[in-house]
C-alpha cells in the first residue's frame, strides 16, 4: 500500500512537473559554466519584418569585459549570445582570437537598428596580427554575438531593429 501511495505521489509530482515546463513564456538559460562570473544578463529582442528573434543574452559593458567577451568558450546554447554596450558611437572592431566557436555578430545603432551583420570564423593562430578584425560599415553602440548563421536562419538584416531589457 504504502509503495502505491509513494508511486502515486512520484506520477502526480512527475505530470505537475512535466505541465510546468510546457510553458509558452521565454526560457532564459543559466549562465554558461565557462561565462565570466557576475555578468549582467537579459533578453534581447530582434523585430523583422515577419517576426521577433528572441536571445538570452549576458552583456558585457566594461572595456574588460568586452575583451573577453567569449574567449574560451566551447560551445554556446542555441537562442543565446553575448551583447557588447558602448556609451558612445564606436567604429572599431572586434577579433576572433582564443574564440572557439565561429560566431554572427550584429551591430547597431543609437536608434537601435542593425547596421551591419557579419560572419566570424575562430582564430587559433599564435601569432595575433594574422586574425581578423571585424567591424561595421558605420558607427554603433551595441552588438550581439551568437552561433553562425543564427540571424540567416532568423531572417534578420540590416535596417531591423534590436531591444534589450535587462
Amino acid at each position: 500500500m504504502q509503495r502505491t501511495v509513494r508511486l502515486a505521489a512520484l506520477a502526480i509530482g512527475l505530470c505537475l512537473t512535466a505541465a510546468c515546463g510546457r510553458s509558452s513564456a521565454p526560457v532564459v538559460p543559466q549562465a554558461h559554466p565557462t561565462s565570466q562570473a557576475g555578468l549582467p544578463t537579459g533578453v534581447l529582442t530582434i523585430t523583422t519584418d515577419g517576426s521577433q528573434a528572441v536571445l538570452s543574452v549576458e552583456i558585457a559593458d566594461t572595456e574588460a569585459t568586452r575583451e573577453t567577451g567569449l574567449m574560451g568558450r566551447t560551445d554556446l546554447a542555441p537562442d543565446s549570445g553575448m551583447v557588447f554596450l558602448f556609451e558612445d558611437p564606436f567604429q572599431g572592431g572586434f577579433w576572433m582570437k582564443d574564440t572557439l566557436i565561429p560566431l554572427s555578430i550584429a551591430f547597431w545603432d543609437a536608434d537601435g537598428r542593425i547596421v551591419d551583420i557579419r560572419d566570424m570564423q575562430p582564430c587559433e593562430k599564435a601569432d595575433t596580427n594574422t586574425c581578423p578584425v571585424y567591424g561595421s560599415q558605420k558607427p554603433y553602440v551595441g552588438t550581439v554575438e551568437t552561433n553562425l548563421g543564427y540571424f540567416a536562419e532568423h531572417g534578420v538584416s540590416v535596417g531591423d531593429t534590436v531591444e534589450l531589457e535587462r
